[in-house]
């Protein structure tokens, strides 16, 4: 549990700098150049993402069950991962109409992600992963929200259909393949 929490603390840490220092942040990419800094953070983001990884999977191998999630939560938790997954590709099309409205669409997901896993999961080590994900995306939507407020409106129709129909693709590889080739969890187990 302490490999993945400090995992958790340099991963979420270093993705807070903008949540609580933002001068400082400026400076440093003034001194080192926005190309050393965005190694620099990346490098240091990958080291807390294994960490997190790692921890996790350390986790899993002998499991503190908090609560026993009822299926029906299960059941809920691929409901909601639909717009989760619509929202994380909306960061990324341009010009969709989530995106102009929303603003900030990934912070958004990763906050229905945790949500949903939240509901899904009672192991302890699954929910102390899941609310530090939900809580950092909390204060970095609203410290996002205060630096760059949504436009609001706007998105052409074609970009956001795109988005929509990408997030779905993505919601279906991950429901049918990839959540239990990478997480070693089938999403509907049994199936």
């Amino acid at each position: 549990m302490a490999i993945m929490i400090l995992g958790l603390v340099v991963f979420l840490g270093v993705h807070s700098i903008r949540i609580v220092a933002e001068p400082w942040r400026q400076a440093r990419i003034q001194r080192m150049g926005p190309m050393a800094w965005k190694g620099l953070y990346s490098v240091v983001a990958l080291i807390g993402l294994v960490l997190v990884i790692w921890g996790y999977g350390q986790t899993r191998l002998d499991p503190v069950w908090v609560w026993q999630p009822p299926t029906a939560l299960r059941h809920l938790t691929l409901l909601l991962m639909i717009p989760a997954m619509i929202l994380l590709v909306a960061a990324y099309v341009p010009g969709n109409a989530l995106k102009a409205r929303l603003g900030h669409p990934m912070l958004l997901a990763v906050k229905v992600w945790a949500l949903a896993h939240l509901l899904a999961n009672g192991r302890l080590g699954d929910i102390i992963l899941f609310v530090a994900f939900l809580v950092w995306a909390i204060l970095a939507f609203r410290a996002a929200r205060r630096r760059e407020p949504a436009a609001g409106g706007g998105g052409r129709g074609a970009a956001t259909l795109i988005t929509v129909v990408l997030g779905l693709v993505l919601y279906g590889l991950f429901a049918g393949v990839l959540h239990a080739w990478l997480i070693g969890v089938p999403v509907m187990p049994g199936a």
